[in-house]
Order: structure tokens, then C-alpha cells, then sequence
């Protein structure tokens, strides 16, 4: 109506306009189109207009494979569908296997919470329990298991009535009146077999088991070894008949002093090289107090004693041991020392002799021997041994006097601190103990998540620190006193000493440290600083030990698995 009444209005207006226009017609082209008529405005561009499809062409539906929810019915062929988009040419049939877990496809199963566990302690006590997945009501039941207990039976479940269970027949006299006959819960079950005895094929089987038993756990017995030394210098003796042992006067260095030179200094050239070991050095040790004599075990069974002054010829020669030398020590005379081997024997040597004196052994490796530092105890000496013990000697009866039986590993090395009352050692357990001398018990006990074994341990000449070489290529510091503290402060890091148990040792007056280590080099540090102040190339293989000479103010021994033993100025 409203289209009609806008029609009629504007060909009214359209009359009287060409009433008073006559020429209006001829001009009607150059006028501007009314835009009410113009469809610029309601027409629009669509680049994705619908189109309805005029054949009965179908169009498949596909479902995500992800999904957890549709929101329509989809069709058997829908959902079994293969998965749209292009497929992996180069996997497996597993991996092309849907799965939403890392093994697998997992589906959730609601189960009955006290069916479920029914059915698992059923099946950890009879061994049988019902099979998930066979339908109880359409196909029967079924069993996993043992399927014989289960039909015994009847798939009785551990919440149904219990097992009978078969009891022995037991003798009872419970009358507590009878005293001698009383059984009360002890007496015999029916037909008790109280002694065991095996029967003839089970006693030859058992004879034969511990024969080759004992035989693989018995060590031979070698035939005694020839024990000799050779005298490798004429002068045994001088004109006063002092022999070698004796300390010489006209060095310039008194050795007989006890107090440390006053300054020490960093060794600077190689002066002399000492050879004669065709193996690689375990272990050398300077003579007591005045340190004129080397004495050097090695790994080609022998032990030999060097001059340190004049000549510095080797002295004597030690031979004794069917295998290499592990350790080796001096009494606090110098007229005997201990060689600890590893074909299980410690042996007491006569140093000015030459003679073994004694032998020690518990059939066991020792891996460190010392002898108790006071003058009063010289006839006793403890060694470390690859059994976990810590054992004690008496020289003069050849006696066991005590054993210290608390390491869970084999003992690396002894220490005797705290005016020689106590002794720290450590082991391969990683562990650090404390003992009272003669008390088999450990006094105190230092283990650390933290810590390493430490196969090699020096006391400070002053007595207050032990430096411990670590197997994580440190040396650590513990206080030597009461608390046996470790000092945190004090760690001596740069060389590499991983699986090697390098000897290391103070200057006299304390001011250094020197060790070895794993390539051949050895190192100083500075003792209050930390510092390392220098490091050399020392020997061809490992340099095991280091020892600072206790008299002289810059001079170190060192030795090698070269076999040789080098000495610094």
C-alpha cells in the first residue's frame, strides 16, 4: 500500500513538473538517477555464496578420531570410517595402531570397587580369580589361574566362606600337674621326621660340592722363597766400624736436629735419578729422623736402600717376596723396617744385615703397615688388610695382640695422631675411624655422602692437620685433634689422582704441599693460600710419591711407576 501511495504521489508531482517543463523529457537522459530505484545499495559481492546442490550427490561426514563427544548420530560407516588426510607411508601395523597412551589404547571400565578387590586377593591367595573378560550371564564362568583350585572350589572368593584348612595331628598333654611329660604348644606332629640325614647318592653329591668348595677357597702353599740381600758397597763400615745406618757429620746439614730448616723454597732443577727397580715404586719412605738413606718398594718384588748424600749408590738389596711390594716402614731406630707384599706376608728385615728377622701373615693382602711411634712400643706394629681388619703384632712372640674389625672395606692407610694415643684410618668403604689405641672399637666414625675414598694420608709436621688424598682428585684437610673436623676452607684442587693412591707430604716448616699425581706431574701449593704455585712433568707414568726432605730447605724426592726415583733441588 505504501509502494502504491508513493507511486501515485510521484507521478502527481511528475505531471505538474512536466506541466511547467515542456522540455523536460528531451532532458531526461542528462539528469542524475534517483537512487530510491538504484540497487548499488542492496546489492553485495559474496566470494563463498551457498549454492545448493541440484544432484542427489552425498556428502560423507568425517568424525575426528580425537574426539570425545558428538552432538549427532553418526552411521556405522562413519565411524569405522578410515582417518581422513594423507597417511604415513613408513609406518608400522604398531604405530599405525590408534593409541592415547604410550603403550597403547587404554578404554575406562567401570568395575565394581569391592569386586574388583575381591577378586584380586582371591587370586593372591588361591591363585585363580573370574576373567574379566568373559560375560558371566551369557557365557558362564570362567577362570584364569590355577583353573583345577577353582573348580575344587566352586570359585569360592576369599570373602566367602574360608578354606578348610588340613591340620597335623599333634601330640598334647596340656595336665600342667605332669611335669615331666607337659608338651603344652611344643609336642611332635604325627610321623616328624626330626633329623635329616641324607641318603647315600645325596652324601656323595654333598662330598663332591664342598670338595671343589674348599679346594677353590684354599690358597696354595708355595715353597718357602729364598730370602737374601746383596751388599751393593764395599765400605759397610767406616774405621770406627759405624756402618751405613749411621748418619754422617760432614754434610754441612745437621740431620740430627729437630727443628725444621727456617724457610723452605720451591725446588727449581733435577739433580739426580736413582735406578736400579725394573718395575714401577709402590712405596718410599726416608730413613728416621736424619733421612741420609732412602728406603724404595717397588712392584719387581724387592726393596732396595739408597744414599741420599755423597755417592747415592744403592746401598743394599732386599729380596724376599714372590710379588710386588705394597708397603714398607721404618722403626723409629732405623735398624729394622716392615715390607708388606702382595703375596699375603709381612716381613721384619734387619736393615744393617740384611736377614729377615720374622715373618707375619693371616692369609690375607695387607695393603699398610706401621709400627707404633713410641719408643716403649716398638715390638708392636698394626697392618691394614683386605679383610676389612686392622690387626695387631707383637714382634717378639709373633702373636696377634688385637684386631680392629669395624671398616666395610679394605684399609688403606694408618695414622697414628694425638701424641700416638689414637690412630685415624681410612678405607676403601669411604669412610674415616677414629680409634683408641687398644680399644677395638671405633671412637668415632666419619662418613660423608660426599666424601671419597682416601687412599693416602699425611700428618703435619706439627701434628694439628691430616691432608687426605681424595679420589675426586682434591686433597682435604682434617683436623688432627680432638674434633677431627674436615676444614672446608683447605681444599687443594688442579692435579689428577682418580684411581691412584699418590703419596703426598708438608715442607718442614710447613709453608707447602707437595704431591703426585696420575700423569707423571707433581705439584706444590701453598699451604695457607691454597694456591698452586707450580707444577712439572716428574716421570714418564704415575708420579705415586712425593716426600720432602725433613733437613733441607728445597729439596723432594720423587717416585714413578718408571721405576726410577728423581731428586729435586
Amino acid at each position: 500500500m505504501l509502494g502504491l501511495q508513493s507511486y501515485a504521489s510521484s507521478s502527481d508531482s511528475d505531471a505538474s513538473d512536466n506541466e511547467q517543463n515542456p522540455n523536460a523529457e528531451q532532458t531526461l537522459h542528462l539528469q542524475p538517477l534517483d537512487k530510491t530505484h538504484s540497487l548499488s545499495k542492496s546489492l553485495a559481492i559474496v566470494a563463498a555464496p551457498d549454492v545448493v546442490p541440484m544432484g542427489a550427490a552425498a556428502v560423507e561426514r568425517s568424525l575426528d578420531p580425537t574426539l570425545k563427544e558428538v552432538a549427532y548420530n553418526p552411521r556405522y560407516e562413519e565411524m569405522y570410517a578410515p582417518v581422513l588426510g594423507p597417511e604415513h607411508p613408513n609406518l608400522t601395523m604398531q604405530q599405525r595402531a590408534p593409541r592415547n597412551t604410550l603403550a597403547g589404547y587404554v578404554e575406562k571400565a567401570h568395575i565394581n570397587a569391592f569386586e574388583f578387590e575381591n577378586q584380586r586377593r582371591t587370586f593372591h591367595t588361591y591363585g585363580y580369580a573370574l576373567d574379566p573378560t568373559v560375560d558371566a550371564t551369557a557365557d558362564g564362568q570362567s577362570y584364569v589361574g590355577d583353573l583345577q583350585s577353582a573348580y575344587d572350589d566352586n570359585g569360592k572368593t576369599v570373602f566367602e566362606a574360608p578354606k578348610p584348612k588340613k591340620l597335623r595331628k599333634q601330640d598334647k598333654n596340656d595336665n600342667p600337674e605332669d611335669v615331666e611329660g607337659f608338651l603344652g604348644p611344643w609336642g611332635r606332629f604325627e610321623n616328624e621326621i626330626t633329623v635329616a640325614k641324607p641318603n647315600e647318592q645325596e652324601r656323595a653329591e654333598l662330598d663332591e660340592l664342598l670338595s671343589k668348595r674348599h679346594k677353590r677357597g684354599r690358597i696354595p702353599e708355595d715353597k718357602p722363597l729364598e730370602e737374601k740381600s746383596t751388599l751393593h758397597i764395599k765400605d759397610a763400615y767406616d774405621y770406627q766400624g759405624r756402618s751405613y745406618l749411621h748418619a754422617p757429620h760432614d754434610l754441612g746439614v745437621n740431620l740430627r736436629s729437630n727443628a725444621p730448616p727456617p724457610k723452605c723454597f720451591l725446588p727449581k732443577a733435577h739433580i739426580h735419578t736413582w735406578t736400579g727397580h725394573n718395575k714401577g715404586i709402590s712405596s718410599i719412605r726416608w730413613f728416621p729422623k736424619t733421612a741420609h738413606l732412602l728406603l724404595s718398594g717397588s712392584m719387581d718384588c724387592r726393596v732396595k736402600l739408597w744414599e741420599v748424600y755423597g755417592d747415592r749408590r744403592c746401598v743394599r738389596t732386599f729380596s724376599g717376596h714372590r710379588q710386588a711390594i705394597k708397603d714398607i716402614a721404618w722403626n723409629n731406630k732405623g735398624t729394622h723396617f716392615l715390607s708388606a707384599s702382595y703375596d699375603r706376608y709381612i716381613k721384619l728385615w734387619d736393615a744393617e744385615t740384611g736377614d729377615v728377622v720374622s715373618r707375619f701373615t693371616t692369609r690375607k693382602m695387607p695393603f699398610c703397615v706401621k709400627f707404633h711411634p713410641d719408643n716403649s712400643k716398638q715390638h708392636l706394629f698394626v697392618a691394614g688388610t683386605s679383610d676389612k681388619k686392622i690387626i695387631c703384632w707383637d714382634t717378639r712372640s709373633g702373636d696377634i695382640v688385637q684386631e680392629y674389625d669395624r671398616h666395610l672395606g679394605s684399609v688403606s692407610t694408618i695414622t697414628f695422631v694425638d701424641d700416638n694415643r689414637r690412630f685415624v684410618t681410612t678405607s676403601d668403604d669411604k669412610s674415616m675411624r677414629i680409634w683408641e689405641w687398644d680399644i677395638p672399637v671405633d671412637m668415632k666414625y666419619i662418613a660423608d655422602p660426599t666424601m671419597h675414598s682416601m687412599p693416602a694420608v699425611t700428618l703435619a709436621p706439627n701434628g694439628k692437620w691430616m691432608a687426605c688424598q681424595s679420589l675426586d682428585n682434591k686433597i682435604v684437610i682434617f683436623s688432627a685433634l680432638n674434633r677431627f673436623k674436615m676444614n672446608r676452607k683447605k681444599t687443594f684442587t688442579g692435579h689428577m689422582v682418580s684411581g691412584y693412591a699418590c703419596q703426598l707430604d708438608f715442607s718442614p716448616d710447613m709453608s707447602y704441599l707437595v704431591s703426585g699425581d696420575g700423569d707423571g706431574k707433581c705439584y706444590i701449593w701453598d699451604w695457607k693460600t691454597t694456591k698452586m704455585y707450580k707444577k712439572w712433568q716428574a716421570h714418564e707414568g704415575v708420579c705415586i710419591s712425593a716426600l720432602w726432605h725433613p733437613h733441607e730447605a728445597s729439596k723432594l724426592v720423587t717416585a714413578g711407576w718408571d721405576g726410577q726415583i728423581k731428586y729435586w733441588d
